[in-house]
């Protein structure tokens, strides 16, 4: 990729962990003693991007403090939050127009840093989109039958096996074919399903979701135990 450009989505409001959130954006949950904004920036400055951008929605001059003097340009989303697909077109003018790398914070990883994965994967003459997917038995905590079946060739339907574990890269173009201003990615990837254009890469550590207070704990073993 010649211009790499990095999305964190970091204006979530964090409603399952309520009782954690109340003075804090979800991303500044700690989990083993740092917030989980650090340990995605971890994974995003390892592939020295040229642009680090994070949107922002729920208190968001908490993270505007803590982000200052870490190079990550910030974009603040006022009024209705605008989802995933929403916030990424949103902060197009800051990301430039070549395929973006996004990050959800709110999981931790073990193993192989999953952006560097993705980008010795990327192939944009195939592919609109490349999913970091983790099998169910990867999946700490997790209870679903997942969200993506990985075909031999890579290409991703719906269906029972791997779980989308909130990283990838994806090409920006056609998210102004879409008339809402508040959407989630789901529907950019549908658009791309239909072409064959959405592939996955499989993750070859552990993955654990801290959307949700029980995560926090089980992510917190999850890395002890790799140590």
């Amino acid at each position: 990729m010649r211009d790499t450009a990095v999305m964190i989505f970091a204006a979530g409001f964090g409603t399952r962990m309520r009782h954690l959130t109340q003075d804090r954006p979800k991303p500044m949950v700690p989990v083993a003693g740092r917030p989980l904004i650090d340990h995605a920036l971890d994974m995003v400055q390892a592939i020295a991007p040229d642009r680090i951008v994070a949107n922002l929605h729920y208190l968001p001059e908490v993270l505007e403090t803590h982000l200052a003097g870490t190079g990550v340009q910030t974009v603040t989303e006022t009024g209705a939050i605008l989802e995933t697909g929403g916030g990424l077109r949103n902060a197009l003018p800051m990301l430039g127009a070549e395929p973006v790398f996004t990050v959800n914070p709110d999981a931790i990883w073990t193993g192989a840093n999953p952006l560097q994965a993705l980008r010795a994967a990327w192939d944009p003459a195939q592919m609109d989109a490349l999913l970091m997917c983790v099998p169910v038995a990867q999946a700490v905590g997790y209870a679903g039958q997942g969200d993506f079946a990985v075909g031999n060739d890579g290409r991703l339907k719906r269906g029972p096996g791997a779980v989308y574990g909130g990283v990838q890269i994806i090409k920006t173009d056609r998210l102004a074919e879409i008339a809402e201003d508040s959407f989630s990615l789901n529907v950019l990837w549908d658009m791309m399903l239909q072409d064959n254009r959405l592939f996955g890469v499989i993750h070859t550590g552990r993955w654990c979701d801290v959307g949700h207070p029980e995560g926090i704990a089980l992510a917190e073993a999850m890395l002890a135990a790799d140590v």
